[in-house]
């Protein structure tokens, strides 16, 4: 399966680059995998790479409820329990859609990756130009803000406090996107900045209910 790209003049290129980004939007995005899965209503997750357990098990929880509701998830499946999650969506049957920090080309995909790819239930999106083999800080920083932009709704299960994850919930807050965490001591900084505290049980049931029928 070959990549494609869309230009900002391309009626597919997604209109939210132009209005997050301005004059920073990307001038092209690289495209692999089924291009239909960008239309869908989607939830980004975004996670500090040091995470509670509590909170580690308590993602791994909503990833399984993610795959039973149907709900299509965008991210950059860095972190650990980004990674985790992943693999839980993977063995699903919902869309993913995946934005590595990096240009798609030679981008080696994994062999669990192969079949949700061929099924067409698998994306990959990227901002970077082909040539941009090696990610760095700056690339992952304006990556996560390119997942944020085509998000409908974020979810960060943990930020540390003054953590590059925090002032980037801090920034997307901003942009009146709705951002949900856990509700649990650990963020509070989170839900004091604004995120939508979720317990664990109904809120969460109601909240994936909502995402489904959007």
């Amino acid at each position: 399966m070959d990549q494609t790209r869309l230009d900002r003049s391309d009626a597919a290129y997604p209109t939210a680059l132009n209005h997050y980004f301005g004059k920073d939007a990307p001038l092209s995005v690289a495209v692999l995998g089924n291009l239909e899965i960008l239309t869908h209503n989607k939830l980004a997750l975004f996670c500090s790479v040091k995470c509670p357990a509590k909170l580690i098990l308590q993602t791994h929880d909503l990833a399984h409820a993610l795959v039973q509701a149907g709900v299509t998830v965008i991210g950059g499946f860095h972190s650990p329990v980004e990674k985790e999650s992943l693999r839980i969506l993977l063995r699903g049957s919902q869309p993913v859609i995946i934005c590595p920090a990096r240009g798609l080309t030679r981008l080696r995909i994994p062999k669990e990756w192969k079949k949700p790819l061929d099924e067409g239930r698998l994306l990959f999106l990227s901002p970077f130009p082909d040539n941009r083999h090696r990610s760095d800080i700056q690339m992952s920083l304006y990556r996560n803000r390119f997942v944020a932009a085509l998000a409908d709704w974020i979810l960060i299960p943990y930020a540390g406090p003054s953590s590059k994850t925090e002032q980037f919930c801090r920034e997307i807050l901003a942009w009146q996107k709705p951002v949900y965490t856990f509700s649990y001591t650990s963020n509070e900084n989170l839900i004091t900045l604004g995120a939508r505290p979720l317990t664990p049980g109904e809120d969460v049931e109601i909240t994936l209910r909502s995402l489904e029928r959007s």
